[in-house]
């Protein structure tokens, strides 16, 4: 399978990485709405203009679209569906169904197949919500995120003008995730789960506090949170909020029994060294089982959901009997 990558920030790094540990798919190359002549890759890729993604695309069986969800992918994925087979990471989980829609829209009508909001969450916590839902149908949901940064809300900030760069990190309220290890079912708002911590680097002659109210009051990504806002120097995010590191975890508590006498909790956690790189395996491995459906003759916009476990894996239906059942 011949995989592309369009844009090359901290996900399509991953994405190149990650095709170095998949020995059934060859990377075609790197497409940078950057100059590509200042785009050096890690693994020495072939880098393009993304201008020129269009004289390739019979040569692509799957291109993955390393954007970000605030303002690229809404955009991006629907147009670039019309011609390639594409995955993405949208992680706005309000308007996952808006962009399914419109993701499915352009690639029914081109006869394609596209894989929207693939990752760790939106993704891997999705199929789990899913299996502890039909585990434990007398229960309730949490999912915790962090402590660690979050790309897509990270991105959001730097894309206020005045700002130069910044971090976000995501923390789960521990006295929330406590109650619930518990084995308490209480009811929580989205601000008594997380805290949203952000460190922020001001160009100089804007407003701190225009920014702040700007960051604190941005729908979908803080306005339903307990933000708090550090202004840093650059120097100072760089030195101390230079890694890319994510934590996380979804819990289902629920009963069992004819007076649901009986407890049970179902907890899956991941703690990550690299968010991005992470997300990137989960983006190959789906890519691989896309491919698979576009062979089948599937078109329109599918989901992790969608997605049977088994195409996800380079290894025979055989070997998973042995190995993995």
């Amino acid at each position: 399978m011949k995989l592309g990558i369009y844009g090359y920030g901290n996900i399509g790094k991953g994405v190149e990485l990650a095709c170095s540990q998949n020995k059934d798919i060859e990377l075609f190359g790197i497409f940078t709405r950057r100059d590509k002549s200042s785009v050096k890759s890690i693994l020495g890729t072939k880098v393009y203009s993304a201008d020129e993604v269009m004289d390739f695309k019979d040569k692509i069986d799957v291109l993955a679209i390393c954007g970000g969800s605030a303002t690229e992918l809404p955009t991006m994925t629907p147009k670039l569906a019309r011609d390639f087979n594409v995955i993405d990471t949208f992680d706005t989980h309000a308007k996952i169904p808006e962009h399914f829609h419109n993701v499915d829209k352009e690639a029914k009508e081109s006869k394609h197949v596209a894989l929207i909001s693939c990752g760790w969450d939106p993704g891997m916590f999705s199929l789990n919500r899913l299996y502890a839902n039909v585990l434990l149908p007398n229960g309730k949901d949490y999912t915790f995120w962090g402590r660690g940064i979050s790309q897509g809300h990270s991105d959001a900030i730097r894309r206020i003008e005045g700002v130069l760069d910044a971090k976000q990190y995501t923390v789960p309220v521990e006295s929330a995730v406590k109650r619930i290890l518990d084995g308490e079912m209480p009811e929580l708002t989205t601000r008594q789960k997380h805290i949203r911590e952000c460190y922020v680097v001001v160009k100089d002659g804007y407003d701190k506090d225009e920014i702040e109210k700007k960051i604190k009051t941005m729908p979908n990504y803080f306005d339903e949170y307990d933000t708090i806002v550090n202004f840093v120097t650059l120097d100072e995010l760089n030195k101390n909020h230079s890694g890319m590191p994510h934590a996380g975890f979804v819990i289902r508590t629920g009963t069992t029994g004819k007076d649901n006498e009986h407890k049970h909790t179902i907890s899956y956690n991941l703690k990550l060294d690299s968010n991005p790189e992470f997300t990137a395996e989960a983006l190959v491995s789906f890519s691989r089982a896309l491919y698979k459906e576009y062979k089948r003759g599937t078109t329109g916009c599918l989901t992790v959901l969608d997605i049977r476990p088994k195409d996800l894996s380079i290894n025979s239906y055989d070997e998973l009997l042995k190995h993995t059942l």
